[in-house]
Protein backbone atom coordinates (compact mmCIF):
# COMPACT_ATOMS: atom_id res chain seq x y z
CA UNK A 1 0.00 0.00 0.00
CA UNK A 2 1.14 3.37 -0.66
CA UNK A 3 1.63 6.26 1.96
CA UNK A 4 0.83 9.80 1.95
CA UNK A 5 1.71 12.39 3.76
CA UNK A 6 -0.33 15.07 4.83
CA UNK A 7 0.66 18.36 6.41
CA UNK A 8 -2.53 19.68 8.21
CA UNK A 9 -2.96 23.03 8.48
CA UNK A 10 -1.28 23.25 11.83
CA UNK A 11 1.78 21.55 10.44
CA UNK A 12 1.30 18.34 11.58
CA UNK A 13 2.69 15.46 9.77
CA UNK A 14 0.37 12.63 8.68
CA UNK A 15 1.68 9.22 7.25
CA UNK A 16 -0.89 7.24 6.13
CA UNK A 17 -1.36 4.30 4.33
CA UNK A 18 -3.69 4.52 1.02
CA UNK A 19 -5.51 2.24 -0.97
CA UNK A 20 -4.79 2.21 -4.74
CA UNK A 21 -7.53 2.97 -6.85
CA UNK A 22 -9.15 5.53 -4.24
CA UNK A 23 -8.17 9.53 -4.11
CA UNK A 24 -6.36 11.41 -2.16
CA UNK A 25 -9.45 13.03 -1.21
CA UNK A 26 -11.14 9.75 -0.01
CA UNK A 27 -7.70 8.59 1.81
CA UNK A 28 -7.69 12.13 3.61
CA UNK A 29 -11.31 11.37 4.58
CA UNK A 30 -10.35 7.74 5.73
CA UNK A 31 -7.50 8.77 7.91
CA UNK A 32 -9.79 12.27 9.63
CA UNK A 33 -6.98 14.27 7.71
CA UNK A 34 -8.04 17.74 8.98
CA UNK A 35 -8.93 20.20 6.92
CA UNK A 36 -9.87 18.11 4.19
CA UNK A 37 -13.88 18.70 4.19
CA UNK A 38 -14.83 17.28 0.71
CA UNK A 39 -18.70 18.59 0.91
CA UNK A 40 -19.38 17.37 -2.47
CA UNK A 41 -18.22 13.78 -1.85
CA UNK A 42 -15.52 14.08 -5.05
CA UNK A 43 -17.66 15.31 -7.71
CA UNK A 44 -15.02 18.06 -7.98
CA UNK A 45 -17.90 20.88 -7.67
CA UNK A 46 -16.62 22.49 -4.77
CA UNK A 47 -13.19 23.06 -3.96
CA UNK A 48 -13.31 21.99 0.27
CA UNK A 49 -10.46 19.28 -0.82
CA UNK A 50 -7.94 21.71 -2.06
CA UNK A 51 -4.49 21.06 -1.27
CA UNK A 52 -1.01 21.87 -2.62
CA UNK A 53 1.15 19.00 -3.84
CA UNK A 54 4.90 18.87 -2.90
CA UNK A 55 6.53 20.18 -5.72
CA UNK A 56 8.66 17.13 -6.44
CA UNK A 57 5.24 15.11 -7.23
CA UNK A 58 3.77 17.25 -9.62
CA UNK A 59 5.68 16.30 -12.12
CA UNK A 60 4.17 12.31 -11.72
CA UNK A 61 0.61 13.51 -11.71
CA UNK A 62 -1.65 13.97 -14.91
CA UNK A 63 -2.45 17.21 -15.50
CA UNK A 64 -5.34 18.97 -14.31
CA UNK A 65 -8.42 18.96 -16.68
CA UNK A 66 -10.61 21.90 -17.44
CA UNK A 67 -13.07 20.68 -14.65
CA UNK A 68 -10.41 20.23 -11.94
CA UNK A 69 -8.77 23.73 -13.02
CA UNK A 70 -12.21 25.71 -13.21
CA UNK A 71 -13.49 24.51 -9.85
CA UNK A 72 -10.15 25.14 -8.59
CA UNK A 73 -10.97 28.74 -9.31
CA UNK A 74 -13.66 28.63 -6.46
CA UNK A 75 -10.66 27.64 -3.93
CA UNK A 76 -8.83 30.98 -1.90
CA UNK A 77 -4.94 31.02 -2.12
CA UNK A 78 -4.55 28.71 -5.20
CA UNK A 79 -1.10 28.25 -6.24
CA UNK A 80 1.06 26.34 -8.85
CA UNK A 81 0.83 23.15 -6.74
CA UNK A 82 -2.77 23.35 -5.97
CA UNK A 83 -4.90 20.58 -6.47
CA UNK A 84 -8.25 19.04 -5.92
CA UNK A 85 -7.43 15.82 -3.84
CA UNK A 86 -10.37 14.16 -5.33
CA UNK A 87 -8.96 14.68 -8.97
CA UNK A 88 -6.20 12.67 -7.72
CA UNK A 89 -5.58 9.04 -8.23
CA UNK A 90 -4.12 6.92 -5.57
CA UNK A 91 -1.55 4.82 -7.61
CA UNK A 92 1.09 2.46 -6.57
CA UNK A 93 3.98 5.14 -8.12
CA UNK A 94 2.65 7.94 -5.83
CA UNK A 95 3.83 6.41 -2.74
CA UNK A 96 5.37 8.93 -0.41
CA UNK A 97 3.15 11.75 -1.93
CA UNK A 98 3.30 14.90 0.22
CA UNK A 99 0.36 17.28 0.35
CA UNK A 100 -0.20 20.57 2.27
CA UNK A 101 -3.90 20.88 3.63
CA UNK A 102 -4.24 25.36 3.41
CA UNK A 103 -4.82 26.78 6.30
CA UNK A 104 -8.02 28.49 5.27
CA UNK A 105 -9.57 24.86 5.09
CA UNK A 106 -9.08 24.58 8.95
Amino acid sequence: MPRIIFIEPDGTRREVQATVGLSVMETALQHGIRGIVATCGGACACSTCHAYVDGTWLARLDEPDELELGTLQQAPDVRPNSRLTCQVPVTAELDGLTVRVPAHQA
